[in-house]
């Protein structure tokens, strides 16, 4: 259809075109999962509770996760050695009955110590 100006003139009406717009992000890659019914039911509950769609929910819960990685070959070094601290630990515990406290205090301090600082660095998160 035209429209006709005062001065005579003709101007196009422009067409719209219907339906949905075109997305800003165009997602092209899939990723499958697979899911037990009652994992199905559970997921499509909390997404639905959030006001979110299932794949909306999964790509949230995806970016928010925190994932800590495996041990590593030296984190199980460091899991023997303090498993061999502990032992020491214990083996001093025994000296330290039979012998009198104060003659084991200061071996004692030392292996707390190395046991601490063990612990410190399994429970930091950027091993």
């Amino acid at each position: 259809m035209e429209t006709t100006l005062m001065t005579g003139t003709k101007i196009p009406k422009p067409k719209h075109k219907g339906g949905r717009p075109k997305a800003s992000i165009k997602r092209e890659s899939h990723a499958k999962i697979r899911l037990t019914a009652t994992e199905r039911i559970l997921y499509n509950g909390r997404a639905k509770d959030a006001g979110m769609s299932l794949s909306d929910f999964v790509r949230d819960a995806i970016k928010s996760a925190r994932v800590i990685a495996r041990l590593s070959v030296e984190d199980m070094k460091l899991m023997r050695m303090m498993t061999g601290l502990a032992n020491n630990l214990n083996q001093l515990t025994k000296l330290a009955h039979r012998d009198g406290l104060l003659s084991v205090a200061r071996k004692c301090s030392e292996v707390l110590n190395d046991i601490d600082q063990a612990l410190k660095y399994f429970n930091n998160d950027d091993r």
